[in-house]
């Protein structure tokens, strides 16, 4: 049965959510792209605040493409997580508790999410017209040079995302494709 949930997050919330659970996302969330997380990155090493406060908030990997007129916002399908994955385990350390996206994460995302109890939601790629939908309002909080990858602030509604890695650690990926491995190695034992 799917979860609504609301952002920005809390630890109980966190805590009950697993691998594969079907949730629906409402309340604001964050922009952010590679661009934007390397200059958030800079900004730290700089000593100088994020453009937002990060505890408890969810980012989504996404760069909408531009407002067709009558619209909050253009296509915003996710975009591949990895590319943030050099950035994301200090955004963690630091309070963030949720990214959207799609795609594996390497192993210093999934021990950080362990390790600070964050979560990693996927959306699905190729729908970023029905995601579109879901989201009521939008505006450009940082590095509005970045075009697309501008850092925005946007309210959704009913967003839907899978939980993929929760926060144990558990990882839908890797729970998935070893319960396929089981299924072809017994379907082969009994041919065999």
């Amino acid at each position: 049965m799917p979860r609504y949930i609301s952002a920005p997050l809390d630890d109980k919330t966190i805590q009950e959510l697993k691998a594969g659970d079907k949730v629906y996302i409402s309340g604001v969330l964050y922009t952010g792209r590679d661009a934007a997380h390397k200059r958030m990155i800079e900004l730290l090493e700089k000593n100088k605040p994020l453009p937002f406060d990060i505890n408890d908030q969810i980012i989504y990997y996404v760069g909408p493409c531009p407002s067709p007129e009558g619209k909050v916002i253009g296509s915003a399908g996710p975009t591949t997580s990895g590319r943030m994955d050099a950035y994301t385990p200090k955004l963690i350390a630091l309070g963030l508790k949720g990214m959207i996206g799609k795609g594996l994460r390497n192993t210093a995302v999934k021990e950080a999410i362990k390790k600070h109890k964050a979560i990693y939601f996927g959306a699905i790629g190729g729908a970023g017209a029905l995601i579109s939908s879901c989201i009521k309002k939008q505006e450009i909080i940082a590095f509005e040079d970045l075009g697309t990858e501008a850092i925005r602030r946007i309210e959704v509604e009913n967003l839907p995302c899978y939980v993929i890695i929760d926060s144990k650690g558990n990882d839908l990926y890797e729970n998935g494709r070893r319960k396929y491995e089981r299924k072809c190695i017994c379907s082969l034992d009994k041919e065999g």
